[in-house]
C-alpha cells in the first residue's frame, strides 16, 4: 500500500507485530545497539538476475538489501561494440513495465544504464516512453565548470565513480533513508541527480571538517532541481554532528525572497519521515512572531520569507552558544541590504563577537553587552559570524553575491564553492537553450514639429519626453502588436502540440495596458477565435481618467473577473496563450508551456538572464523556444548571458577603505562636521530609550542649519554631494556584510547620512509634454538579426568591484529649440523611409478619439486595409495628409 521506499524506512506491522526490513545509520555514533543492527544488514550483488517466472530474461546486475532488490542495472562495453544507448533500448523494449518486479515502488527503486563514459538513470520503467536522466559528473569533474559526460580517470574507467562512490553501502543507505522521495501527486520516485548527490556530500564534509561560521556559494543552473537539493540539505545539517558526537547546528533556517513559499521545498522536507514536530513553515499565514518562537524552540527546520526577520532580529532569545545554518535560496542584492544585516543580528552570538570587540578597543574591555546601547547591537551583527553558517543557492550571482558568500582563493579573486552551470544544464537537457532561436528588431522613426512655435526646453527631458510619445504611440503600438500576434500565429501556436504561450514582456505597466487593449482590439478585428490575452501588473494604473487593475482586465470566457491569485492558474488551462507583463512573472515563474517570448524592454545582465529563462523550462514535445526582441541588440544579449554560462567569478574583495576615502569627500563639502554628528546621534540615543514627540522634533530641527549649507551650494556641487552621500551610505551596509570594522564613529556617521538624506529635498525634474507640439511623421519596424546567439565555452565571467568611488560630474541641464531636439532625435536613423513607412493616419487618431465616425469605422472593420486606404477612405486619407 506504502510502497517499497516506505517500508524500507518504517517497515511492515502485521496483526500487531512490527518488523523493520533494514535498519539505517544512526546521526550520533552514541547508540550502539542501532548502530550494530545497522553493521548487520546484508548486502548482496547478483549477476544475471532472472526477474520473471514468464521468461528467462535476466538484468546484468541487481542490488539487494536484506534480500531485496533495490537496483537494477545494465551494463554496456564498448569493446564489444555496445554502449549506454543499447542499455536504455533494453530497459524499454526487454522489460515489460507491468511485470511485478518492475512496477513502480514495489520492487526496485532505480535502475542505470552504464557503459565506460556514461551512466543515464530512471525510476519508472514506461516502455518506450521510459525516461532517462543523465546520472554524469560534468566534463570536468562534479561541482567544476565543464558540459556533459565525464572526466578521464587516471586510476580507471570514466564511470567507476558509480560503484566506487555512489553505490557504496553507507551512500546506498543514506541515499534511501535521507534523499529519495516519493510525489503521490505525479507518482514518481525522486532520486538524486549526481550534482544534487555531490553538492550535499560535499557541503556535510566541509561543515564536519571547519564547523560553524563559513559561507558557501551554490552557482546551479535553472533546471538544476533547486529545490529539492535544498531540501535534502536542509535536512542533513539538521542532523549533522561534529567529532565529539554533538549537533553543530541548533536550527537550519531556509530563508527565501518569495513572499509565497516554494510549495515543492515544504512538500519534501515534511516527506521525511524523521522530521514530524520538528519542521516550521512560516509563510504567508503567519507572524513574525511565530518566527520567534520557532527559532527559540530551536524547531529544527524552518521554511520562511526574508522579510520576516527585520521585525523580530531584536527580540530573539540570547543565542549564545547556539549555531544556525541559513539556506538562502536564491541569493541576490536583497542578502546584502538592511534586511539581511538584521536576519545576523537576530542569530548572531553577542558575546562572542563582543569579545573580539573588547581585544580590538582595549578601553572598553571591561564593559559587557547589557550596557550597549542599539548602536552597538547594531554593530555586533556586522560581518561574518561563527555561529552562522550561510548556505547560498542562485544561477546568476552577482558581485556583492560573490564576495559575501563565495570562496576566497589564492589569487585574492572569489569564487562559487559547487557549481553546476548553464552550460551544462543544456547539454544534458535538463533545460533549453532559450538564444537558439532569437530575432531583433530595429526601429526607425521620424518627428515633425506640429506647431508654429518654436519654444525652448530642456533637453534631456525633452528627448526622453519624444521617446515616451513614440513608444506609446498608437501606431507604434498597432504594428509591434500584429508582428506578435501574426508571429506567435504561424510559429508558436504549432509548437508543443499546438499547445504553446507567449509572453509580451513591456517596459511599464501602462504600457501593458495599453498593448493590453491593442492586443484585444486585434484580435476581434481579425475574428481570431483561437487566442486569448491576460495582463499582468501590479496595483493600479490610471489612463485617461480610467483606472486599471488586473481583474478589471482580465476577464474568462464565462466573463468571471480573474483575481490575482488564479491568474496562473488561469493562465495554464487552453482558454488563455498570451500573458503581457509589467515586473510581474519576469523572475520565478515556472510556467512550461511557454514557448516564445515578445521583449519590448531594455533588458541587461542579470535581469535578462533571469527574464529570458523564463521559457528554459522543458517537457514533454518541447523542442525549441523563440525570443523576439524589439529594443535589445544580439551584441547586448551575449554580453548578458556569458558571465553566467558556466562559472561566475569576482576579480577581488571589496576595498574596505573605499568607505573612508568616500567619507572624506563628504567633510570636505564643509556641509556638516563631527559637532552635527554628535548632536544628532545623541538626541538618536535619547529617542531609542524613549518615544517623544519633541525628541524627534529635535533631532529634525538639528538638520535645518545643515540644510540651509546645502542649499547655498551651487546646482552641480549639490548633485555631487547628493551622489557621494548616498555612495557613503550603499557602501557603509555593503562593506559592514563582510568586515567588522568596530569603528563606532563610521557607524554613528553612517547613521546620522541615512537621516541627513531623508531631509535633503529631492531634485526637481522639469516636466515636458510634447503631445501636442510634435507628430510620428514616419515609422519603420525592420528585422534586423534572426539566429543563434552563440555563448562561448571555457570563458568564465569574471566581474569587478569598483576600485573607486566618484560622484562624478552631472552636465548642466541645457535648453535647446524644439526645433533642434527633434533634428538631433532624427539624426540618430538611417534617412531612408519611403511612403509606405509614411504614419498618414497620425491625425486621424487624434480627430476619430475625439469624434469618431460609426461608419468609417464599420468600413474599416469590414475591408481589407489595402481596399480601405486605395479605394473607400482615399479622399479622407488625401484631406488629412495635406
Amino acid at each position: 500500500m506504502h510502497g517499497l521506499l516506505h517500508v524500507l524506512r518504517n517497515g511492515i506491522k502485521d496483526r500487531g507485530v512490527s518488523l523493520k526490513v533494514a535498519y539505517f545509520k544512526p546521526v550520533s555514533g552514541l547508540n550502539y545497539d542501532v548502530i550494530a543492527k545497522y553493521e548487520a544488514n546484508q548486502f548482496t550483488c547478483v549477476r544475471q538476475f532472472a526477474y520473471s517466472p514468464n521468461n528467462s530474461n535476466t538484468i546484468d546486475m541487481v542490488l539487494m538489501l536484506n534480500g531485496i532488490p533495490i537496483i537494477a542495472l545494465e551494463l554496456k562495453n564498448q569493446y564489444t561494440g555496445q554502449s549506454v544507448e543499447h542499455a536504455k533500448i533494453q530497459f524499454r523494449e526487454d522489460r515489460d513495465p507491468k511485470e511485478l518486479a518492475f512496477q513502480l515502488n514495489t520492487r526496485f527503486l532505480v535502475y542505470f544504464a552504464v557503459d565506460h563514459y556514461e551512466v543515464f538513470m530512471t525510476t519508472k520503467l514506461a516502455g518506450r516512453k521510459t525516461y532517462f536522466l543523465p546520472f554524469n559528473q560534468g566534463s570536468n569533474g562534479a561541482g567544476n565548470v565543464g558540459g556533459k559526460g565525464n572526466p578521464a580517470n587516471e586510476e580507471g574507467y570514466p564511470t567507476a565513480y558509480l560503484w566506487e562512490q555512489v553505490l557504496h553501502r553507507d551512500n546506498v543507505m543514506d541515499i534511501l533513508q535521507r534523499f529519495m522521495n516519493y510525489d503521490e501527486a505525479k507518482k514518481i520516485l525522486i532520486f538524486p541527480r549526481y550534482h544534487q548527490l555531490d553538492v550535499v556530500c560535499k557541503l556535510i564534509a566541509d561543515v564536519k571538517g571547519k564547523g560553524s561560521g563559513e559561507n558557501y556559494l551554490i552557482q546551479h543552473s535553472a533546471g538544476s532541481g533547486k529545490s529539492n537539493s535544498i531540501a535534502w540539505l536542509a535536512y542533513h545539517l539538521a542532523s549533522v554532528h561534529n567529532d565529539e558526537d554533538t549537533p553543530i547546528f541548533a536550527s537550519t533556517i531556509i530563508v527565501t525572497d518569495r513572499t509565497v513559499l516554494d510549495r515543492q521545498l515544504q512538500k519534501t522536507i515534511m516527506s521525511f519521515d524523521h522530521t514530524t514536530g520538528q519542521v516550521e513553515i512560516i509563510d504567508d499565514r503567519k507572524t513574525s512572531q511565530d518566527l520567534k518562537n520557532a527559532i527559540n524552540d530551536g524547531k529544527k527546520i524552518i521554511i520562511t520569507t526574508l522579510q520576516k526577520f527585520p521585525v523580530i532580529y531584536e527580540q530573539i532569545d540570547a543565542s549564545n552558544g547556539r549555531n544556525f545554518a541559513v539556506i538562502v535560496d536564491e541569493a541576490h542584492s536583497s542578502q546584502t541590504g538592511n534586511s539581511a544585516q538584521k536576519l545576523k543580528a537576530a542569530l548572531a552570538d553577542k558575546e562572542l563577537t563582543l569579545k573580539e570587540y573588547q581585544d580590538i578597543e582595549e578601553e572598553i574591555e571591561n564593559t559587557t553587552l547589557d550596557d550597549q546601547d542599539e548602536l552597538v547591537k547594531t554593530l555586533l551583527a556586522q560581518g561574518r559570524h561563527q555561529n552562522l553558517s550561510f548556505f547560498a543557492f542562485t544561477a546568476t550571482p552577482k558581485e556583492k553575491t560573490i564576495e559575501m558568500f563565495g570562496t576566497k582563493q589564492a589569487d585574492g579573486s572569489f569564487a562559487p564553492f559547487h557549481v553546476y552551470s548553464m552550460r551544462q544544464a543544456i547539454e544534458e537537457e535538463f533545460i533549453l537553450d532559450v538564444l537558439k532561436n532569437y530575432m531583433t528588431y530595429k526601429t526607425s522613426y521620424r518627428i515633425a514639429k506640429e506647431i508654429e512655435d518654436n519654444p525652448e526646453l530642456p533637453k534631456t527631458e525633452a528627448v526622453r519626453a519624444i521617446a515616451s510619445y513614440q513608444s506609446f504611440h498608437p501606431w507604434v503600438l498597432r504594428q509591434k502588436t500584429e508582428v506578435m500576434i501574426e508571429q506567435f500565429r504561424a510559429l508558436t501556436k504549432k509548437a508543443i502540440g499546438g499547445k504553446a504561450k507567449a509572453m509580451v514582456v513591456t517596459s511599464s505597466r501602462l504600457h501593458a495596458v495599453r498593448y493590453m487593449q491593442e492586443f484585444k482590439a486585434y484580435i476581434a478585428e481579425k475574428g481570431y477565435k483561437d487566442l486569448d490575452v491576460l495582463v499582468a501588473f501590479s496595483g493600479t494604473v490610471r489612463d485617461d481618467g480610467v483606472d486599471y487593475t488586473e481583474p478589471s482586465m482580465n476577464i474568462t470566457k464565462d466573463g468571471e473577473r480573474v483575481k490575482e491569485n488564479q491568474l496562473k492558474e488561469v493562465f495554464n488551462t487552453e482558454d488563455f496563450n498570451l500573458l503581457i507583463v509589467a515586473e510581474k512573472y519576469q523572475t520565478g515563474f515556472d510556467e512550461p508551456l511557454l514557448h516564445t517570448m515578445f521583449v519590448d524592454k531594455k533588458l541587461s545582465g542579470v535581469k535578462a538572464v533571469q527574464t529570458l529563462s523564463r521559457l528554459n523550462r522543458t517537457m514533454q514535445g518541447k523542442k525549441d523556444t523563440f525570443i523576439l526582441d524589439f529594443v535589445n541588440s544580439e551584441e547586448e544579449i551575449l554580453a548578458a548571458f556569458q558571465p553566467f554560462y558556466e562559472v561566475t567569478k569576482l576579480d577581488s574583495e571589496v576595498n574596505i577603505n573605499l568607505i573612508y576615502d568616500t567619507q572624506s569627500k563628504l567633510r570636505k563639502y564643509n556641509i556638516y562636521n563631527q559637532d552635527d554628528i554628535d548632536q544628532v546621534m545623541k538626541l538618536v540615543k535619547q529617542a531609542q530609550n524613549k518615544q517623544d514627540e519633541r525628541l524627534l522634533g529635535r533631532i529634525s530641527s538639528s538638520f535645518k542649519p545643515i540644510i540651509q549649507r546645502y542649499s547655498e551650494l551651487a546646482k552641480d556641487t549639490q548633485y555631487e554631494f547628493r551622489v557621494t552621500l548616498r555612495n557613503f551610505s550603499k557602501w557603509y551596509n555593503y562593506v559592514s556584510q563582510f568586515d567588522r570594522t568596530f569603528d563606532m564613529e563610521l557607524l554613528e556617521e553612517s547613521i546620522f547620512t541615512n537621516y541627513l538624506l531623508k531631509f535633503i529635498p529631492k531634485e526637481t525634474r522639469e516636466k515636458v509634454d510634447v503631445s501636442d507640439k510634435i507628430k510620428l511623421e514616419y515609422y519603420k519596424l525592420q528585422k534586423d538579426f534572426e539566429g543563434e546567439i552563440s555563448l562561448v565555452a571555457e570563458q568564465p565571467g569574471v566581474l569587478s568591484n569598483p576600485k573607486q568611488i566618484n560622484a562624478g560630474i552631472k552636465p548642466p541641464e541645457e535648453r535647446d529649440s524644439l526645433e533642434e531636439i527633434i533634428h538631433r532625435v532624427n539624426e540618430r536613423f538611417p534617412n531612408d523611409f519611403t511612403e509606405a513607412d509614411r504614419v498618414l493616419l497620425e491625425r486621424l487618431y487624434k480627430s476619430f478619439k475625439q469624434n469618431p465616425d460609426l461608419k468609417l469605422i464599420n468600413m474599416a472593420k469590414n475591408n481589407s486595409t489595402e481596399m480601405f486606404e486605395k479605394n473607400l477612405f482615399k479622399s479622407v486619407l488625401f484631406i488629412f495628409h495635406f
